[in-house]
């Protein structure tokens, strides 16, 4: 789709329906995925998941902070970088830039930088995830979920490994993982503006309502509706507990489709040419920050190997 999207001209109203695609259908494909959820997965894992991106948002950032030293490059665009990486990816860098007075070009540079990084690690991860921790779909999830920048390209990345290793599992975790990290954005905008502004007069204000993605909310309450459901219907009778589980299943389809359609946007929407218009360091920084979160969480699960193997989906 990136190829077929830089090789030919996009319409302008083409362009309005895959920014709509990004922004909506995928925040739509995300919420029907709580559907697949059975009870307590989301809490369950979520205990697990908590640490391990708390590790590998503090590696990411001592990691940044000493490559601002060695290649000097920009305070804020060496912001920008860590929060996409650590966060989730593009909405973290838009986000932020306001409150560190980050130039356009800047942000233009940090997002081309994420969206090219995003789609290699998208692209690639669920293969070599499923060889290095052979198939096993708590560990692959959650490696997919902290590794990858955008919440669209976790998804993607999920469906991917879901359609080549039928693992519906892995999708799930990924995603409950992802969500979880993008929550992280309501403390870490906070701790930038702290950090660059301080020891000036004024200090930028800045919203957390505005921030915080909403489309969460929607997630867990597809949860909390699945939980019900099973109480509800599946101990009733034949009708009702097929009328629940064709319910289940037309979400979860649904899901799917809004993921692909996603997908393919993201891919559309990518231009190359922003590979030509970036600089050297800025783009090791990325580079760099997009290793080092992978290695780390590999490091951390393989540390806490055995408290892991205690949880499944089973």
């Amino acid at each position: 789709m990136s190829i077929f999207g830089n090789l030919f001209k996009i319409r302008e109203g083409f362009l309005i329906g895959l920014d709509f695609t990004q922004k909506y259908i995928l925040k739509l494909g995300i919420i029907c995925l709580g559907i697949q959820l059975k009870p307590f997965e989301f809490f369950k894992f979520g205990t697990i998941a908590i640490p391990l991106i708390i590790i590998c948002i503090i590696s990411v950032l001592l990691v940044i902070k000493i490559l601002i030293k060695k290649l000097k490059i920009s305070t804020r665009m060496a912001y920008l970088i860590a929060i996409g990486s650590t966060v989730c990816g593009t909405t973290a860098i838009i986000a932020t830039a306001p409150i560190i007075n980050a130039k356009k070009g800047e942000v233009a540079y940090a997002i081309a930088n994420m969206t090219i990084f995003g789609i290699l690690a998208m692209l690639l991860y669920p293969y070599f995830a499923n060889i290095y921790f052979d198939g096993n779909p708590l560990f692959v999830g959650l490696f997919l979920g902290t590794a990858i920048h955008e919440t669209s390209q976790v998804a993607a990345a999920g469906l991917i490994y879901d359609q080549q290793f039928n693992s519906p599992e892995t999708l799930n975790i990924s995603t409950v993982t992802k969500l979880i990290r993008n929550t992280f954005l309501v403390v870490m905008i906070p701790l930038f503006a702290l950090l660059y502004n301080r020891g000036q007069t004024h200090v930028k204000n800045y919203s957390l309502v505005k921030i915080f993605p909403y489309f969460v909310l929607g997630f867990v309450g597809l949860i909390i509706v699945r939980n019900i459901g099973d109480e509800l219907f599946l101990k009733g009778n034949y009708y009702t507990i097929e009328l629940w589980e064709n319910f289940v299943e037309n979400i979860k389809n649904s899901a799917k489709i809004f993921l692909s359609m996603a997908m393919a946007a993201v891919g559309l929407s990518t231009n190359l040419k922003d590979i030509k218009k970036m600089g050297y360091k800025p783009f090791v920084v990325g580079f760099v920050a997009m290793v080092t979160v992978g290695l780390v969480s590999i490091i951390t699960m393989q540390s806490f190997e055995k408290i892991y193997s205690l949880y499944s989906f089973n």
